[in-house]
C-alpha cells in the first residue's frame, strides 16, 4: 500500500516538474502588455476643470502646434518634471504666453432664486419690474 502511494507521489512530482519546465521554455505571451498610452491620453489625464475644453479649442485653431505641445508635455509628465493637475486657466495662460492666441466661448451666469440666469435675462427681469 505504501509502495503504491510512493509511486503516485513520484508520478505527480515528475508531472509537476515537466509542467514547470514547459512553462519556463514557453515565451511569456500569455499576458499581453497593455498598449502604451498616446501623448494625447497622458496629457488629458493631467487636465482638470476646463483644461480639456481649452485644449480642444486650441487644437481647432492650431492642430499641428498642439500635437507638438502634447508630445512635449507628455514627456515632461512621464519624466516627473511636470507634477500635479493642470487647470484650464493655467493651460490657457501657458498657450497665450507661447504665442497661440485664441478665444474661449465664455458665458457669465448669475445664480438667482435657485436658477442660473444670463446677464441678459437678469437685466430684462429688472427692466420689467
Amino acid at each position: 500500500m505504501s509502495g503504491e502511494l510512493e509511486l503516485l507521489r513520484q508520478k505527480r512530482a515528475a508531472e509537476l516538474r515537466r509542467k514547470m519546465l514547459e512553462s519556463k521554455n514557453r515565451p511569456a505571451t500569455s499576458q499581453p502588455l497593455p498598449p502604451k498610452p498616446t501623448p494625447k491620453e497622458i496629457v488629458r489625464r493631467s487636465l482638470v476643470g476646463r483644461g480639456i475644453e481649452v485644449l480642444e479649442t486650441a487644437r481647432r485653431q492650431y492642430p499641428s502646434e498642439i500635437a507638438v505641445l502634447e508630445e512635449n508635455l507628455a514627456k515632461l509628465i512621464e519624466q516627473g518634471r511636470l507634477k500635479g493637475p493642470i487647470s484650464g486657466e493655467e493651460l490657457y495662460s501657458f498657450l497665450q504666453r507661447a504665442g497661440l492666441q485664441f478665444s474661449m466661448n465664455t458665458k457669465i451666469r448669475i445664480a438667482e432664486g435657485g436658477e442660473l440666469k444670463s446677464i441678459e435675462e437678469k437685466l430684462r427681469g429688472q427692466s420689467d419690474e
